[in-house]
Parts: C-alpha cells; sequence; structure tokens
C-alpha cells in the first residue's frame, strides 16, 4: 500500500505539470481545450464552470460553452489534454468531415502546434533544472568525505561487481576518488564506457579490478547499490507494543552495540537479532549526546519491531552556492542525465544491454518512490527531477502517441503544406498505442520478475 501511494503521488505531480505545458501553451495560441484529464479511461471525478463539481461520467454531447473539464480518471498511468481539432489520446474524430473553427488545433500554424506539443516536455524540463538547481541553492552540496565500503554481503550485486567489505576506492578508469558521491558519477555518468576498471585498497594493498556492464546495468537501477562505511544502526521508527517500545528505545536512536557485539551497520543488527528469539540481549544505544544502557528481548519471530538504516557518521563537507551558480549545476546535471539516459537507450537498441537493466516499469518506480521518500523531502525530490526528465526525453521520441510522434507529422504537414488524412494519423495513433501497451506490460512484466 505505502509503494502505491508514494507511486500514485509521484505519477501524478509528473503528469500534472507535462500536461499543463500543453494546456497553458494551448490556451496562450487561444485554442480550445475540452479536458484536462489526471488518468485515463473512466472519469471518477472533475469540475467545469458550467456544471460544477460532479461524479462520474459526464454524458456525451455535453455542452460545456467552450470551457474546460478537469478530470481525475480511473488509470493513473498518465493523462491528456483534449485540444479542439486535434487528433490525440482521447481519438475523438467528430471533427473530421467538419469545416476547421479558428479555436481549433488544426487552424492555427504550425510553429504554434509545434510549440503546444512541445510544451509538455518544456515543463518537464523546467521542473528538472528548477529541483536541482533548489536543491543545490537551499542545501548547497553536502560532500561525504569518505571512500570506504561498507559491509558487503554475497550474494549482492556489490559483491559481484568485485567490491569488498571495507574496501578504499582509489580510482575509477584512473580517475581519483575522493568522496562518496564521486564513486557514482564515476560509475554510472562519466565515461559510460562497456565496463569500468576500479582501484581500490584492500588489506594494506592496491587492488584493481573490472565491473561487466551487466553488473552495471542492474547496480544503476538499485536505490541501495553499494553500501557506505564508517556507518551505525539508526532507527527510524518504533512499533507500538513491541519489545522495543518495552525496552526504552525510540526513533532516532543509534545502534552502539548489541549482546556485546560492537555493530558496523544494520545487518549485522539483523543478523544477531533473528539468531537470538525470545533471549534478553544486553543493547548500548546513543541518544543525541547521551549513552544508554538497555536490553531487548527479540518475540518468537526474532524481531523487535523497529525500522532500521544505517546512518553517516564520518565526515561532512558542506558547500553553499550562489543562485547563478546552483541553475549551472542544475543544467550541468540535466546534461548528464540526457547522454546516460541515450547512451543506455543505445546499448539497448544495439543488443549490448538487456531491456530490463535499463528500465524500470510503475513496479519499480513505486518501489524506489517509496525508498527515497523514506529518506526525507531532498531525496524524493530528486528522485522526482530525474523521473521528470526522464519523461521529457521519452516522450520527445519521434513515435506514435509520444509527444516526438505528433512533432514530426506536425512538421512534415507543415512542409508539404497539406494535413495527413484523418484516418492516417488514427492507424498510426492506433499502432503507436497498441506498440506501448505491450512495451509497458513487458516492462512491468520486469518489474514483478526482479522484485
Amino acid at each position: 500500500m505505502n509503494y502505491i501511494i508514494y507511486f500514485i503521488i509521484t505519477i501524478s505531480i509528473l503528469v500534472f505539470v507535462h500536461e499543463l505545458g500543453h494546456f497553458l501553451a494551448a490556451r496562450i495560441c487561444k485554442m480550445r481545450t475540452d479536458v484536462f484529464a489526471i488518468g485515463f479511461g473512466k472519469r471518477l471525478f472533475g469540475w467545469n464552470k458550467i456544471y460544477g463539481f460532479t461524479l462520474g461520467n459526464l454524458p456525451e454531447k455535453l455542452d460545456l460553452q467552450g470551457h474546460t473539464d478537469y478530470r481525475i480518471s480511473m488509470l493513473p498511468l498518465g493523462g491528456y489534454v483534449k485540444i479542439a481539432g486535434m487528433v490525440d489520446e482521447s481519438f475523438d474524430t467528430d471533427f473530421a468531415n467538419k469545416k476547421p473553427e479558428p479555436h481549433e488545433f488544426r487552424a492555427k500554424p504550425t510553429y504554434q502546434k509545434l510549440f503546444v506539443i512541445s510544451a509538455g516536455v518544456i515543463m518537464n524540463l523546467v521542473l528538472t533544472i528548477s529541483i536541482f538547481s533548489g536543491i543545490n541553492y537551499f542545501q548547497g552540496k553536502q560532500v561525504i568525505k569518505t571512500t570506504t565500503v561498507g559491509i558487503v554481503e554475497e550474494k549482492t550485486l556489490a559483491f559481484d561487481a568485485g567490491f569488498r567489505t571495507n574496501d578504499k576506492i582509489i580510482s575509477v578508469n584512473n580517475n581519483e576518488i575522493l568522496d562518496w558521491q564521486k564513486i557514482f558519477t564515476s560509475l554510472f555518468i562519466d565515461e559510460s564506457n562497456d565496463a569500468k576498471n576500479v582501484t581500490v585498497l584492500r588489506a594494506n594493498k592496491d587492488t584493481t579490478f573490472v565491473i561487466p556492464q551487466e553488473v552495471l546495468g542492474k547496480a544503476s537501477q538499485e536505490s541501495y547499490f553499494l553500501p557506505i562505511g564508517n556507518v551505525k544502526p539508526y532507527i527510524s521508527t518504533i512499533i507500538e507494543d513491541s519489545p522495543a517500545n518495552d525496552a526504552g528505545i525510540k526513533p532516532g536512536d543509534i545502534f552502539l552495540s548489541i549482546n556485546n557485539n560492537e555493530l558496523a551497520g544494520s545487518a549485522e543488527v539483523i543478523k544477531i537479532i533473528s539468531a537470538n528469539a525470545n533471549t534478553e540481549l544486553p543493547l548500548t544505544i546513543l541518544r543525541g549526546k547521551d549513552t544508554i544502557k538497555t536490553a531487548v528481548t527479540p518475540g518468537l519471530d526474532g524481531k523487535i519491531g523497529i525500522s532500521i538504516k544505517d546512518n553517516y557518521i564520518g565526515p561532512i563537507e558542506h558547500e553553499q552556492y550562489s543562485f547563478l551558480v546552483s541553475i549551472g549545476f542544475g543544467l550541468s546535471d540535466v546534461v548528464q542525465y540526457v547522454v546516460v539516459t541515450y547512451d543506455y537507450m543505445g546499448r539497448v537498441i544495439f543488443g549490448n544491454l538487456e531491456m530490463s537493466q535499463a528500465f524500470g516499469g510503475p513496479v519499480k518506480i513505486a518501489q524506489i518512490a517509496a525508498e527515497t521518500a523514506d529518506l526525507g523531502i531532498v531525496p524524493f525530490l530528486r528522485l522526482l527531477a530525474i523521473l521528470s526528465l526522464s519523461l521529457a526525453i521519452m516522450n520527445i521520441l519521434p513515435f506514435p502517441v509520444l509527444d516526438g510522434g505528433h512533432f514530426v507529422i506536425i512538421l512534415l504537414e507543415g512542409i508539404f503544406r497539406r494535413e495527413i488524412p484523418i484516418k492516417i494519423k488514427i492507424a498510426i495513433q492506433n499502432a503507436g498505442f497498441v506498440i506501448i501497451l505491450l512495451l509497458t506490460a513487458f516492462i512491468l512484466y520486469n518489474d514483478i520478475i526482479n522484485l
């Protein structure tokens, strides 16, 4: 349920921003907008100036006198703005045999049509740049000054990539690594190659290994790929009437030791508690600046009723940026993500990378959205910016149904000064819609089997 809620919130924001672009551009160009919909299918509820707030579908042929019906529809997988005189997701062709009206899309000059069809992508780019720039300006940049890897369990992607517990990463592709963020930009953004050469300090010796592109592809979709070192187990939530609650444990506590074992991460806590069901365990907690000793007795299921994660406690440097510099970094982030995205698309097209490794669908989005939201507003906003950019990149592709497909058709009509027959446009839309549905189903299937 948590995943579903965050998925709906995330998609609704992205769709609203995208469709708002089309809507505002259409209004600027004096085109009539009949529907502004979040979601597809049956109308659940909505509002318009003539009939006010109404539930369910509106009667067919209802005269809205040129006013927009703002609605929420059943399937939260997208949205659309129905612009009079345009073949779009609504597949409405009632206007086909009528003379174009001045307020219709088809009656407008080519440059206005191109502006309207591109406005959704433009709005997604604006959202992305605004979030990236805003984070840089208001929060600055926290530079985590460590390159030491935390506990790497066997049969994890980090282990398969070649990392081991307490590795100190020195370089990636011969580029020196000085902080934690640089590790990820070097692995997934900078110098995108088929594989990455990583040098680490392991047991006081330099060790070099190669991470295959297959592993990097899978790792790029993981919200928690490489565990960071210098961490302590952090308690985020406590279940009422649980062993943890009885022991006086509170949200925000940091576990220093349990059962007289010093702790280097949450994985150790889980192992110790799971292995000592119904056994009292001495516990040392850091609460603010105070060190507290207590004891906790796991239940018969080997749990104590906490949500736990690793909290970095090492050195952090804080960099603050001016407004213009923040925008510059925001634009730079956008360029980096665009380059990486198209690079991954190319790999998929030429068979060098599996689609399931390059793209995630609704399930993956829901999972990552819930995980980042638990980390705080800034990680969630950053994810929102990346998804908004991804939506812009996908929509601008010259494919039927997508904005890029509409753009190509409008451009051809403008060049040849002749409108493509409505029947052909509908056929193109239908074919594209079917392909998009099949592609979505395939990605959804991969999401589920890879959970």
